[in-house]
């Protein structure tokens, strides 16, 4: 594979859960924006460049510590692309202009147990799938293996019910959801698909912990309570 970038967003103002990216997140007092960049220093050795991409004073303040990542660099993003009725469509269309790499690592602080050890596999998963296989790119996902009822059609939508109403939930037909732990794509991808994903793209399936997304202030609190109880190992 050519050089790969890792894009990393973050913007101030959340609302669901304010300031969710700089205020103490770990009992030693460290962020999930610090506990992240402390995962991506011991990945950096994979990657060609790593862009913090923020509008977020905090952020910035915080990155300063970092200055021992030699390839990893914070850019501020325009005020435009980090309000709340920001389209997702026109962070993506941006993403090219700040990153340099054939390749895009898209990745979150919101999940918080997904380590270097799970973007080192993921890279491996995009090198066998996308650059030696059939697919176009890659996104990470959670298996769901559950009766998932859908309202407006009145059904469940993953089992025939006319054959067996109530199967085995493991014998249901699994749905994934997209759960933007990370992404991979080239470059091309984003400029001719205007996507972070494309028309084929490789699923990498995470379990357990490593599912957490922190959205809503519950969310926070639940993952901060389970680091406190599991420790700096919880992220493994």
């Amino acid at each position: 594979m050519t050089s790969l970038s890792v894009f990393f967003p973050l913007r101030a103002g959340s609302v669901r859960a304010a300031g969710k990216n700089t205020r103490a997140f770990r009992p030693d007092g460290r962020s999930l924006f610090q506990h992240k960049m402390e995962q991506l220093a011991r990945f950096s050795p994979h990657v060609a460049e790593i862009v913090v991409s923020t509008n977020d004073d905090v952020v910035l303040g915080q990155f300063e510590e970092f200055g021992y990542i030699s390839n990893a660099r914070a850019v501020r993003r325009p005020d435009e692309l980090c309000a709340s009725t920001t389209r997702l469509q026109d962070l993506i269309d941006y993403v090219p202009s700040v990153v340099t790499g054939d390749h895009i690592l898209w990745m979150h602080a919101t999940s918080p147990f997904v380590d270097e050890n799970d973007y080192v596999a993921a890279l491996e998963a995009y090198r066998l799938a996308v650059i030696e296989g059939p697919h176009d790119s890659l996104m990470s996902v959670s298996r769901l293996q559950q009766f998932i009822w859908n309202d407006a059609i009145k059904t469940i939508v993953n089992c025939d019910r006319s054959v067996n109403p109530w199967p085995a939930t493991q014998d249901l037909d699994p749905l994934f959801e997209v759960n933007s732990a990370l992404f991979i794509a080239s470059r091309e991808i984003y400029l001719e698909r205007h996507d972070r994903i494309g028309a084929n793209p490789a699923m990498f399936e995470t379990h357990g912990l490593k599912n957490v997304d922190i959205d809503w202030e519950e969310d926070f609190i639940i993952a901060q309570k389970l680091v406190g109880m599991l420790g700096t190992d919880a992220e493994r």
